[in-house]
């Protein structure tokens, strides 16, 4: 209900746009000069469709053609196939059946679990089979589990009340919960989230207190992000998804451990994560939303705004948007005094809240420095290339260059999150002029990217920078005499324009 009030409110305003087509004179470039015009349009579009879920006549019809469809595409042994007509899934099989016990773990309980409790029947044969196979091989005592099997345990414990285990399949489940105890060490931090999960309620209390004493062990803790795992990065394979993986720790640390403060650092990071980029998918999405209704404090039921002060002064907000809370305050150059300098930011609840400051100002390019106060952060450095016995040598510039000299441009980044749609400027040397003027896709060091000369710069669009450090380069040529500005290089978040930075301003001297 205070999710629809919101949406109610949003309609007709700029709440649902999407945050790349926001805040444009706080970014380094216009929406339109950038590869994502498209995206923010399907985004704020995305957004705008939200609202649409509220009406109950309309939902009810959708969720009553969803359910008639699965029906009908459910072979008579209770499998799924991934594209109608298909071969059967069992992974397939195991979201469908998973997410319906979820709803209902949920609390959403005038749901037909038929198709789930049918499912629930061609799962159990499928993993009696593989049993059997193994008992036909002759190794049983080998390590098979998989992050399949811990899925199904997990899924599978949804439904242990409405559909027991039996007697036939008792065996080949009994073989799979000792493999979980015995092998859980081997698997990924998502699927050991799901063993702890499906052998507690399998009534296993022992093991799953191990497993996430082991998870929380090898977990970080940061004041501002949260609680995460560092050996958690995207990948193809869906077992090591990171948001879907924080989704199963929220769940786990609640349900097994009790451990409110980690549930809570949990969700802090999920939204962290929201702030510079999308979730990604709809699967993530749907994962992450699961996890922060599911467990945790009712941040919805917040209603007071984060108070800031300037030179003790307190800002009184105006045009709040409601929801977010959103609201905004500026200053002319005239209005600003040195004393504003001291910002008083206090939250008189409990939950989650963010703000930035941005001062905008004039300065001489060679009295600029550079800039580290965000977690992306940028440095350049100005190389002459020189033929040497063996071969190119690459020289930091110390002194005078000549006109025809080949310069090597170096920008390192450096990012502590994962952030989409990633804007990289950097000022080419007045004098000089580029080797390379061909704009086009690049991949360096795992990472995809658009690279575009224009007059006076180069532009790199990243829409996708997971956290990490990066080393870019590109050469110019020398073309006149005299004493120039070498220019700073800026990196933006487009998605959060409060993520920036910006390199020193260099000289060069051409004799």
């Amino acid at each position: 209900p205070r999710i629809r009030q919101v949406f109610e409110l949003w309609k007709g305003t700029d709440a649902l746009e999407s945050p790349l087509e926001k805040d444009e004179d706080l970014k380094g470039l216009l929406l339109q000069e950038t590869p994502w015009v498209g995206q923010a349009q399907s985004e704020s579009q995305a957004r705008r469709n939200v609202g649409i879920l509220f009406d109950k006549n309309r939902l009810d019809q959708e969720i009553g053609r969803c359910m008639f469809k699965l029906g009908q595409t459910q072979y008579p042994d209770g499998l799924w196939p991934w594209i109608e007509g298909g071969l059967r899934s069992e992974y397939i099989t195991l979201v469908i059946t998973t997410g319906l016990g979820r709803l209902r773990h949920l609390g959403v309980h005038d749901l037909d679990m038929t198709i789930a409790l049918k499912a629930i029947d061609g799962l159990d044969a499928w993993v009696d089979r593989w049993y059997r196979y193994i008992l036909d091989q002759g190794n049983p005592s080998d390590n098979h589990l998989t992050p399949i099997i811990a899925l199904y345990l997990y899924g599978r414990s949804f439904f242990l009340a409405d559909r027991p285990i039996a007697d036939a399949y008792k065996p080949a489940i009994g073989y799979w919960l000792d493999q979980a105890r015995r092998y859980w060490v081997s698997l990924w931090r998502q699927s050991q989230a799901h063993i702890a999960l499906g052998l507690r309620r399998f009534g296993d209390l022992d093991t799953p207190q191990k497993i996430m004493a082991s998870i929380k062990e090898f977990s970080v803790t940061d004041e501002e992000l949260g609680m995460f795992w560092r050996d958690t990065e995207r990948s193809w394979y869906w077992y090591r998804t990171p948001i879907e993986t924080q989704a199963m720790m929220i769940e786990a640390f609640d349900e097994i451990s009790n451990d409110w403060q980690a549930v809570e650092d949990c969700r802090v990071w999920l939204l962290k994560e929201k702030q510079t980029q999308d979730w990604g998918t709809t699967s993530a999405s749907a994962d992450a939303i699961y996890a922060l209704l599911l467990r945790g404090q009712d941040w919805l039921s917040s209603t007071s705004l984060l108070e800031v002060a300037l030179a003790d002064q307190w800002i009184s907000p105006d045009q709040v948007e409601a929801g977010t809370g959103f609201y905004e305050r500026r200053f002319a150059a005239t209005d600003i005094r040195p004393e504003m300098g001291h910002i008083t930011v206090r939250k008189a609840d409990d939950g989650v809240s963010w703000a930035s400051v941005h001062w905008q100002y004039l300065e001489d390019m060679s009295k600029v420095a550079p800039y580290q106060g965000t977690p992306l952060r940028i440095s350049k450095a100005l190389y002459v290339k020189k033929a040497t016995e063996k071969g190119q040598v690459l020289y930091p510039v110390t002194g005078p260059l000549a006109v025809g000299d080949e310069l090597v441009v170096r920008i390192e980044v450096r990012v502590d999150r994962d952030m989409e749609y990633v804007h990289l400027k950097d000022q080419r040397p007045a004098g000089c002029e580029p080797v390379n003027v061909l704009s086009g896709h690049r991949f360096q060091d795992g990472l995809w990217y658009y690279q575009t000369t224009q007059d006076a710069a180069t532009h790199l669009f990243f829409e996708n920078l997971p956290k990490g450090s990066y080393v870019f380069e590109y050469t110019v040529r020398v073309q006149h005499r005299g004493r120039y500005q070498a220019g700073i290089a800026t990196i933006q978040s487009i998605y959060a324009p409060e993520f920036n930075s910006h390199s020193e301003g260099l000289t060069l001297e051409v004799q």
